[in-house]
């Protein structure tokens, strides 16, 4: 059986959050053709989910850069979470170099989850963050924090740089970036390819090819993990570089380009 995971913003999705017709019509023909078609995103599943063309495809999600895996169900097979007494020695770090920081959780984000922030300004986002007390996080009973996501002006990009810097090595967490002006923090059993390593586990399946398709620095585990992994033009150079192969970008289609004329299929 042949694999197809499929990250979203900035793969799967256009520039404006929309899947492409072209797009939709590929993934119908690998499903139909017996394929498994998995999303695999660092968004939480209720921003899947927004999309009714993929709660009709019925696919296996995989969520916030591995943490949770979902059946095609929408059953959960797996879940990892930051304890909260690393998240408690990773905020200062954060919060100290002057980052927004959104912490995703069992009970929702707080204050709020990456894709509110698209399309709006730098300073419409500081009104966001702007005196959030997260301390009122702790209320939540049976509280699991999935990931803790900081982001940077888009002036201030050294900033992630600085806080990679200040937490590798000390702390036991995984990171990646999604975009240059954000980096994720998530458990450190997790990230998208070992998501999918552990999928096939859970399910029994075994999958003889995998293609993996991504545009961000989350999505190199995956790569690594595939027998063909395939970037997006618009993917920033390093990432193209751990990629097999270089498609057209997300807003010319580029995943149906890639299946159709790169792969053949």
């Amino acid at each position: 059986m042949k694999c197809f995971s499929i990250d979203l913003d900035g793969t799967l999705l256009n520039s404006n959050s929309e899947i492409p017709e072209e797009n939709l019509k590929v993934l119908h023909e690998l499903q139909e053709q017996g394929h498994s078609v998995i999303i695999n995103t660092g968004r939480a599943l209720e921003d899947v989910l927004q999309f009714d063309a993929i709660k009709q495809l019925n696919t296996p999600i995989i969520t916030i850069n591995g943490t949770v895996l979902y059946s095609q169900d929408k059953d959960v097979l797996f879940e990892a979470s930051i304890p909260v007494s690393l998240y408690k020695e990773l905020f200062p770090t954060l919060q100290k170099l002057g980052l927004w920081v959104m912490v995703y959780t069992n009970q929702g984000g707080f204050p709020c989850r990456n894709p509110l922030l698209r399309g709006k300004s730098d300073d419409e986002i500081e009104q966001i963050f702007a005196g959030y007390n997260y301390d009122q996080i702790f209320e939540k009973e049976d509280l699991k924090i999935y990931k803790v996501m900081a982001v940077s002006r888009h002036d201030q990009l050294e900033k992630i740089q600085q806080v990679k810097e200040a937490i590798e090595g000390k702390l036991e967490i995984s990171m990646a970036s999604s975009h240059p002006n954000n980096v994720e923090f998530t458990s450190i059993e997790a990230n998208k390819g070992t998501a999918l390593l552990r999928y096939q586990k859970l399910t029994d399946t075994k999958f003889d090819e995998i293609y993996a398709f991504g545009d961000g620095g989350n999505d190199v585990e995956q790569f690594k993990v595939a027998t063909t992994s395939v970037a997006m033009s618009n993917a920033p150079a390093e990432v193209q570089k751990e990629a097999d192969i270089i498609t057209k970008s997300n807003d010319e289609n580029g995943f149906a380009h890639a299946v159709r004329q790169l792969i053949g299929l």
